[in-house]
């Protein structure tokens, strides 16, 4: 199964996949436990950041639409 990462509206980054790598800016990687399944917080209002403890319930607002981005811009 590929690595699949879901917005979510008013809410968290859901990151699934079978061989999930998440590292820290130094590189370390944080350790999951083996699952399978993890939320990023994007509200920035979680204690246990960079993952969501629910915290954004009621104050944080996103209705998540995709939409196309415009073509990279030529390298100079």
């Amino acid at each position: 199964m590929a690595t699949k990462l879901t917005v979510l509206s008013n809410g968290s980054l859901r990151v699934e996949g079978e061989d999930i790598e998440l590292v820290d800016a130094q590189g370390q990687p944080y350790g999951l436990g083996g699952r399978q399944r993890i939320s990023i917080c994007r509200c920035g209002l979680s204690n246990q950041k960079p993952f969501c403890d629910g915290s954004h319930k009621g104050h944080f607002e996103h209705d998540a639409t995709a939409f196309d981005l415009p073509a990279p811009k030529p390298a100079v």
